[in-house]
């Protein structure tokens, strides 16, 4: 079972960058499809990005552009690259994981539902 630790959140100001990372133990990453999600105050999570084991990426349309998803493997370790920072990326980001074994091509909400192992959060707040 994968254990997850988010961090690398802060406080910024709009059009700034952070680098989120997700730290994985208890098993390799290679072997699981890795998501981020945020919450922000008064809503519901949602799926902001996800890489699939064999290193396909999706991105919701809000942060497309902005957002980039990677892994490394020597690490045992998922970022999430954010620039042009906007209020409205203010929330709690998390990371989760599931073990993929899917061969298909499915698309970014299937694998935003299918998360079975979540880490703690990180607070990510954009001033204007």
């Amino acid at each position: 079972e994968v254990q997850l630790q988010a961090s690398g959140g802060g406080l910024v100001q709009a059009g700034g960058s952070l680098r989120l990372s997700c730290a994985a133990s208890g098993s390799s990453l290679k072997f699981y499809a890795i998501g981020w999600f945020r919450q922000a105050p008064g809503k519901e999570r949602e799926g902001v990005s996800c890489i699939s084991r064999s290193g396909k990426t999706y991105y919701i349309d809000s942060v497309k552009g902005r957002f980039t998803i990677s892994t490394d493997s020597s690490k045992n370790t998922v970022y999430l690259q954010i620039d042009s920072l906007k209020p409205e990326d203010t929330a709690i980001y998390y990371c989760a994981a599931f073990p993929d074994t899917t061969t298909q091509t499915m698309g970014a909400q299937w694998y935003f539902g299918a998360m079975e192992y979540w880490g703690k959060g990180t607070q990510v707040t954009v001033s204007s």
